[in-house]
Order: structure tokens, then sequence, then C-alpha cells
């Protein structure tokens, strides 16, 4: 019998890269504002450790509206501008880095006029409709491909997701990812998509209008003031330590607000 600890290392882009890992962040929103800082935390600390971090790029078409200030990290002057313009002037200012803004959507129709066709090592969604996920999976398993042995070609894909009081991030990897022999460990080269695993879940769930609120105390009724920000730490806190350490025995996790539960999600066989 087996009894070996299933693990997934990391695949040698995100360990010893001669140029920054690129990072691409789909959607500015609750989750989406919340992740690009803790990116922002996790590049510093790479550049410390004498790892050449992260290049980032974030992509949403939103204009701030009055809805977004309290629970997003958006102040009242910046109302009318970009999401996307906002946080990474705001955070290039903080930080010191070159990070980019893109004000279009992550689609197939805009596929053409994205940089690098929207390739990216790594693809954190941020997305609110189950129909932007399955495009982001269709354009990430094309583009790797398309992008063989290209800086941008898609490694992984982590997916962050939440209702009003739960939520979940989902690390993934686009197609298979060798794996170094060990006695050690039982390796595992494919993490499923959220797209993939949990498909019939996720079309039956489908049911927002997609309309979006008039005001914050609109949006708190349909997501919790703290959700997002728990994922965003989280999330961040798993890729962090699969950066850092090589490898990750978690593929991510569910949380619940409600009663303050968390449960891993563990790599599998």
């Amino acid at each position: 019998m087996n009894h070996k600890i299933a693990v997934h290392f990391a695949d040698k882009s995100l360990l010893q890269p001669a140029n920054p890992v690129t990072v691409n962040i789909i959607g500015a929103g609750g989750t989406g504002s919340q992740v690009l800082t803790a990116m922002a935390r996790i590049n510093h600390s790479l550049v410390v450790l004498g790892h050449p971090g992260l290049w980032v790029q974030l992509f949403d078409d939103d204009k701030l509206t009055a809805a977004n200030l309290g629970r997003q990290l958006f102040a009242e002057s910046e109302s009318g501008m970009y999401k996307a313009v906002a946080l990474i002037n705001r955070l290039n200012r903080f930080f010191g880095t070159n990070w980019k803004a893109v004000t279009k959507k992550y689609n197939r129709k805009n596929a053409g006029v994205l940089p690098h066709d929207g390739g990216a090592t790594i693809t954190v969604s941020c997305v609110d409709t189950v129909a932007a996920r399955f495009e982001i999976a269709e354009m990430i398993n094309q583009l790797k491909n398309g992008l063989a042995n290209h800086a941008q070609k898609p490694v992984y894909w982590m997916d962050f997701g939440n209702s009003q009081y739960s939520g979940q991030v989902i690390l993934s990897t686009v197609g298979s990812v060798p794996q170094p022999p060990s006695k050690m460990y039982q390796t595992i080269e494919k993490l499923p998509t959220v797209t993939d695993e949990y498909k019939e879940l996720l079309l039956g769930a489908e049911t927002a209008d997609g309309t979006p609120s008039c005001s914050l105390a609109d949006a708190l009724t349909k997501q919790d003031l703290f959700i997002n920000s728990v994922l965003a730490t989280m999330g961040a806190s798993l890729l962090w330590n699969f950066i850092k350490t090589g490898m990750t025995e978690s593929r991510g996790f569910f949380v619940n607000l409600k009663d303050f539960k968390t449960h891993p999600l563990k790599v599998q066989p």
C-alpha cells in the first residue's frame, strides 16, 4: 500500500526564473483588489529572498461607482476612474513596481489586442460569473499550446469564487507539469481546474442576473463585508508558500464565514 503523501512540485518557471514571473489578475472588484495588494507583498518578499519576483497585469473594464466604496479597496476621490487604473497607479507608487492596468475584458473577443494575447505563467481569476470562468479556461488552454516556449505560457490557474458568506480558492495546472522523482512523496503532475472538477455544480449554480449593485448596502446583501479579504489572504498564503517552498500538499480550500469553518483541498492522485 502506498502511504506517501501526495504533493505537487512547482514548475521550474516559478522557482528559478531569469525574469519576474508573469501574473494576470482578472477582475479588480472585491476580491481582485485585495488579491492585487497581496501579490505586491509576495513580490516584495520574494525579491528580498533573491527571487526575481512577480510582474502583474490587472484586467478590468469597469469604472468605479459609489457601491464599490467600503467593501472594495477604493477611495471616494477615485470615483469614475477605471478600477484597474486606480489600483495599479496607487500600488506602483507605494511599492515602486511597474505593473500594468488593462482596461479591457479578458475574453476571446479581445484576445488579439490583449498583451501576449492574454498569456501569463500564473492566471488569477476573481470573476463573478460561471461563463467568465469557462471562457478563461478555454483561453488559457489554447494559449498553453500557442505559447509553448514563451515566458507568458500559462502554467497555473488560481480561481477565487464566493457567495455571500462562503467561498473557495482552487489552484490548478494548465495541462500537466512534469514532476521530479521522489522517494518521499507521491508526485502529482496535474491539478484539476475548477471548470473540470466542478463543471456540473457551476452550471447548476449560475443564477445571478449580472446587474450591478447601486449602493454599498445593496452590495452587502449579496456579499459579506469580509468574505473577499479572507479569501484573498488565504489564497495569497497558498501561492506564497507554494513558490517559497517549491511544493504544496494543498490545492485550495473552502471557507464559510457563517460558522468560521475552513476545509482544505488536498492534492490527490
